[in-house]
């Protein structure tokens, strides 16, 4: 099968195409040349940026189109007016909800909408990311037709995770001694492996099959204390411990969600319960959590981001916590 990948060499991007090629499918890759230009030189690579043309898919066909950066409904506009597939695959996001959602919802509960009748916004920010994408599968819908495949992942882990977000807490539990572990354990959490998301939707592409489907894991009920305590189990050495900070506190003392990653900071959290059911059935196998954590530590021990909570900063925050 011809496979167009919009986007296909980064992270999520990075692992489609690797599942692709891996399952002999002939890949073609649009992309700016910015990130890993070097990748994948048995595919082809079409050099472009969405947003100023896509001259070079003239009179080309493919049989199906899996984009990863679409974030704007005016992107897929422009990619329906240029690219001529047999199917198209849009990797949107369970962001797309409303707060509120009920533990176990099914791929048919509340959207998020953007408020107001005005223009559609063409910046991405942290409010009008779910809607927008909202609009997106909407508009992908209208223009490559019912047969279109919608996935809606929640957080995606595993190698190549340039967010850093979960390999944060994978390296640090490994550290081990006092773990800082924000908020409040019960809040759900949910994450996907980027390899078993890609080969699921790689295959789902294949067989044609159309519809939207959560590509999360684990079910519900899965908190983020247990995340953290299911990381521990695999990597962190005997004596760690976690000390749970409470909200008010953390903020007080300057952190959010960049610094202690996929800590809800209080708010919603609702979208991380997810019913997988349906993509289960369509034959989404994720591995077990803990092998997982366990090849991200292998892979990405040295990885880090600026952005997260230094070991000091840590102590200090934990010894003020201890003496409140």
């Amino acid at each position: 099968m011809r496979i167009l990948i919009i986007g296909g060499t980064r992270f999520v991007g990075r692992h489609i195409t690797e599942a692709a090629l891996a399952a002999g499918h002939d890949v073609s890759l649009l992309h700016r040349g910015r990130t890993g230009p070097d990748l994948f030189p048995e595919a082809e690579h079409l050099l472009a940026d969405r947003d100023t043309g896509l001259a070079v898919l003239d009179g080309r066909e493919w049989d199906a189109t899996i984009d990863v950066s679409a974030y704007l409904p005016s992107q897929i506009e422009a990619l329906a007016g240029s690219v001529s597939t047999g199917r198209y695959v849009f990797v949107s996001t369970t962001a797309v909800y409303a707060p509120g959602q009920r533990p176990g919802f099914t791929e048919d509960s509340p959207l998020a909408e953007l408020d107001g009748d005005g223009p559609v916004p063409d910046t991405v920010t942290g409010e009008t990311y779910g809607p927008l994408k909202v609009l997106c599968e909407r508009t992908a819908i209208e223009r490559f037709g019912p047969g279109t495949l919608v996935v809606r992942p929640t957080y995606v882990i595993g190698p190549y995770d340039y967010t850093g977000r979960f390999t944060y807490w994978v390296n640090r539990l490994a550290r081990g001694g006092e773990v800082l572990a924000p908020g409040d354990p019960s809040a759900p959490i949910q994450v996907i492996d980027g390899r078993d998301m890609a080969a699921w939707t790689v295959a789902m592409a294949g067989r044609g099959d159309g519809g939207t489907f959560h590509a999360v894991s684990p079910p519900p009920p899965f908190t983020f204390g247990d995340m953290l305590e299911r990381i521990a189990a695999e990597v962190a050495p005997p004596g760690t411990t976690l000390t749970w900070v409470d909200t008010d506190f953390l903020h007080a003392a300057g952190q959010d969600g960049r610094s202690l990653p996929l800590w809800g900071e209080g708010g919603d959290t609702s979208i991380n319960t997810a019913d997988p059911s349906a993509a289960r059935a369509a034959g989404l196998d994720p591995r077990p959590f803990g092998q997982s954590v366990r090849e991200i530590r292998a892979s990405e021990a040295d990885f880090s981001v600026e952005t997260t909570v230094t070991p000091a900063r840590e102590a200090e925050i934990l010894a003020a916590w201890h003496a409140r």
